[in-house]
């Protein structure tokens, strides 16, 4: 089976926390995670943490952010096209919210799990 999308890694996987302050305390004060990102994200952060040298990130999401897999991609919109020309149950359009966001679209799997696909930015 030939290749799809160009999918490069695994990046980032979204957990729900009631409190990202106290959830940072635990991961890096706990476990010795470093923070990874940190900027404003709508009416919250957007904050992502992981074990020194790793490359998955965990990002620690508030409510009304969905949770689930991020994967990245060099282009976003080439993999939207093709994943749903293959027939891929993905969104029906790229979603763009300005320059500090990445490109980004969700797409399904057979069972119904959610993943992202976020293209470089």
């Amino acid at each position: 089976m030939s290749r799809t999308a160009h999918i490069t890694q695994v990046a980032t996987i979204g957990v729900r926390v009631t409190d990202q302050q106290k959830a940072i305390d635990f991961y890096v004060g706990a476990l010795g995670f470093e923070v990874r990102r940190d900027v404003p994200f709508g009416d919250g952060r957007w904050i992502e943490v992981a074990p020194p040298g790793a490359a998955t990130t965990i990002a620690l999401v508030p409510e009304g952010i969905p949770t689930g897999i991020r994967l990245s991609t060099r282009d976003a919109d080439a993999d939207h096209a093709a994943l749903r020309a293959h027939g891929v149950d993905a969104d029906a359009e790229v979603l763009r919210m300005g320059s500090a966001v990445p490109p980004m679209f969700g797409v399904r799997d057979p069972d119904g799990n959610s993943l992202f696909v976020i293209g470089s930015s």
